[in-house]
């Protein structure tokens, strides 16, 4: 047995023993210590035959998971009853929290539904045994009732070549923030030119051509701001949906902001205030431009709003843009295909089941530079830029599980040619 296979074991004997000492707690010491000898032997035997059962590049078994996340719930449970908590409460804020980490809103809702029910059928018992029991029938239930997964292990270890969908970019600190790629080319060598004037996100549109997407039916001003999009300025109008949006200020906050990445405009007055927009670049030795970074700001004070970096590559006989947000030592990557709009616009969308297409979370070995990647299923997201009335319009939609929480609406304007 390898040493990583028996650092989970011994991991998992450990969250079992604790989980049994709290669960004992209130029948004294001595009882306490034999349910951790006991948990700790379950869960370790648990863990022991789900690792075995386990093929290269899954995750460990459903049923040894949700026996994992009722262990790690019993402790809290009891530290929450010596602050005085009852089971009844205990038991509503396991499942909230719960259903809040299966990120789905079905599942956030059904959560707190879930450990009422069982804190009401607990409240005579210990909350540690309310706490756990409340995430294990949550977990069970939403196991029952969401049967597509959320997240998949696409590889445990590959390199980028055997992932083209995945953008292989980290960040190298804690904080991306819009110096990303003048440090990615202290690091990696090339070339950094800062804010290059007249280029595009994509070098061609040509490089999507496909059965589903001919470039030469676009048009030419949607073609021009993919492949020139410094010549355009762009207002945003974000549209939340309003039950995303506490989730959302508090994501903002606590990791948006420290982190330097992914940081949208709360709303219309804050958009209202500007943003800067820029093309950072990494040439090779060949010449050609290997990196594209399209990097917005907010204008009144530097902060980023995202870093994402542009590549388009080819799988078959079909193109397809990949645009990687990179994260410490992580990337989260969507990968998008091109549709065609009869209006003459360009649709890119990560729902076309091909494959490739989707969002990807990738962990990235600073070493061996190799990639752990899954698949995060639940998002999904479609770009349509088009012609209205004569002018540019862009509509950037995103939806999780299948409900939308927000709509950015661009107006695109061409620079005044002087600046």
């Amino acid at each position: 047995m390898d040493a990583k296979r028996m650092q989970g074991i011994g991991f998992a004997a450990l969250m079992g023993a604790a989980a049994g000492a709290a669960l004992a707690a209130h029948r004294g010491p001595r009882a306490a210590l034999k349910a951790a000898a006991v948990g700790g032997g379950t869960l370790a035997a648990i863990d022991a035959a789900a690792r075995a059962r386990q093929k290269p590049g899954e995750i460990p078994a459903v049923w040894a998971r949700i026996a994992g996340s009722g262990a790690l719930a019993a402790p809290v449970g009891w530290a929450a009853g010596k602050a005085g908590a009852s089971p009844l409460a205990v038991g509503v804020a396991a499942g909230a929290v719960a259903g809040a980490m299966g990120v789905r809103p079905q599942k956030v809702a059904l959560g707190p539904v879930v450990g009422l029910a069982v804190g009401a059928a607990l409240r005579n018992r210990p909350p540690a045994q309310a706490a756990a029991a409340s995430v294990v029938a949550f977990r069970t239930v939403s196991q029952l009732v969401f049967r597509d997964p959320q997240v998949e292990l696409v590889a445990e270890s590959a390199t980028a070549e055997q992932l083209p969908f995945v953008v292989p970019l980290e960040a190298r600190t804690r904080y991306v923030g819009t110096g990303y790629v003048r440090d990615l080319a202290a690091a990696t060598g090339g070339t950094y030119e800062e804010a290059v004037a007249d280029i595009g996100i994509v070098a061609s549109l040509d490089a999507l051509a496909g059965p589903e997407f001919d470039p030469a039916a676009v048009d030419p001003r949607v073609r021009e701001f993919y492949e020139h999009t410094t010549r355009f300025a762009l207002d945003i109008v974000p549209r939340w949906r309003p039950w995303v949006r506490p989730g959302y200020l508090l994501y903002r906050n606590l990791v948006a902001r420290p982190l330097g990445q992914a940081n949208v405009p709360m709303n219309l007055r804050e958009a209202q205030r500007g943003m800067h927009s820029r093309i950072d670049t990494i040439t090779g030795a060949d010449g050609v431009v290997s990196t594209r970074g399209w990097i917005r700001s907010f204008a009144h004070n530097g902060e980023p709003i995202y870093v994402g970096i542009y590549t388009t590559y080819r799988h078959g006989e079909r193109g397809y843009v990949s645009v990687g947000f990179p994260l410490p030592q992580a990337n989260f990557t969507a990968t998008l295909a091109p549709r065609p709009r009869p209006d003459g616009g360009l649709r890119l969308t990560s729902k076309a089941s091909d494959g490739q297409t989707g969002h990807y979370l990738s962990y990235i070995d600073g070493e061996s530079r190799a990639l752990s990647t899954m698949a995060v299923h639940g998002f999904a997201e479609e770009l349509d830029v088009y012609v209205e009335d004569g002018e540019l319009r862009a509509d950037h939609a995103f939806s999780l599980f299948g409900l939308p929480f927000l709509t950015l609406e661009y107006r695109i304007a061409r620079k005044d040619r002087k600046n």
